[in-house]
């Protein structure tokens, strides 16, 4: 009866311990699933962003194109001819 009751324990303690793990497991699988949602997020909103500057007007290069045309080597010239 000794031996039974002691392989019941020893049992009960192994049933204790699968059980221990079996909720750590669950803890780390939502603690997965949150992180994946996240990460998943966080790619989606990359892309966007990436998407959405490359199709973005930059409309400092016109600026730049306009401002160079307005100022040309032509008005120097000029003031060079008029020294002569």
């Amino acid at each position: 009866m000794n031996k039974k009751v002691e392989e019941l324990l020893s049992t009960a303690k192994l049933n204790d311990i699968l059980h221990r793990q079996d909720k750590e497991d669950e803890k780390r699988n939502k603690v997965l699933w949150v992180l994946a949602i996240v990460g998943a997020v966080a790619a989606v909103a990359g892309i966007a962003y990436a998407v959405y500057r490359f199709f973005t007007p930059d409309y400092l290069e016109d600026f730049e194109e306009d401002f160079d045309d307005d100022f040309d080597d032509d008005f120097f010239d000029d003031e060079d001819e008029t020294e002569e």
